[in-house]
């Protein structure tokens, strides 16, 4: 998405609006309980730390799959829940956009450590800083003064679900799908930033 239209590379993002929407009544209970943004911020980053650690420990196979997936998929909606928790209660800050964005990328290195356990650490490490390079890019560009981009095939809803192969599997080769899909997703991202700021 860019500057709320879709682009033909949309990816998973596509289903952001109705998965907010089925959030709605948790996104409800938190702003009445006065439940702070940066609470579930935190516990995203839990939730994706318990992932990586069930990489780390459980047998590569279909519990290990789906513990990963619950575990995942608590944490995209703590993703999800964070900033509309923060809009609708009021306390969404520029500092809360940072602790967001921080909260993100120790999210996605907490997953990813836990690869540690069934791949190659230099091929762990290449794909912890080449999932990074999307979100990079697109702070980049909204510094520059660009609408953030969201477009891309490798979002971090497909980054989750390749997690979730690997720990089917057991097959490294999804950390090479995920680091070559994040890095054609920061040059589509690129360009779109270019397009905006030349």
């Amino acid at each position: 998405m860019v500057g709320g239209t879709l682009g033909p590379m949309n990816g998973l993002y596509v289903l952001k609006p109705w998965y907010a929407a089925r959030l709605g009544g948790i996104r409800a209970r938190l702003v009445a309980h006065d439940v702070p943004p940066s609470v579930i911020t935190a516990a995203g980053v839990a939730f994706a730390a318990s992932a990586g650690a069930v990489l780390a420990t459980v047998r590569t196979g279909v519990v290990a799959a789906l513990a990963v997936a619950v575990l995942l998929a608590a944490r995209l909606a703590c993703a999800n829940l964070d900033g509309g928790v923060a809009r609708e209660s009021g306390r969404a800050t520029r500092f809360g956009s940072v602790t967001n964005e921080v909260g993100d990328r120790l999210a996605e290195l907490a997953v990813l450590a836990g690869c540690l356990a069934v791949a190659d650490a230099a091929l762990v490490a290449g794909a912890a800083l080449a999932a990074t390079l999307p979100s990079w890019v697109a702070l980049a560009g909204a510094a520059a003064g660009a609408r953030r981009p969201q477009s891309g095939p490798f979002g971090k809803t497909e980054r989750c679900v390749l997690v979730v192969l690997l720990a089917l599997t057991g097959w490294a080769l999804w950390l090479v799908v995920l680091a070559a899909g994040s890095v054609i997703t920061a040059l589509v991202r690129l360009a779109v930033v270019r397009r905006e700021v030349s």
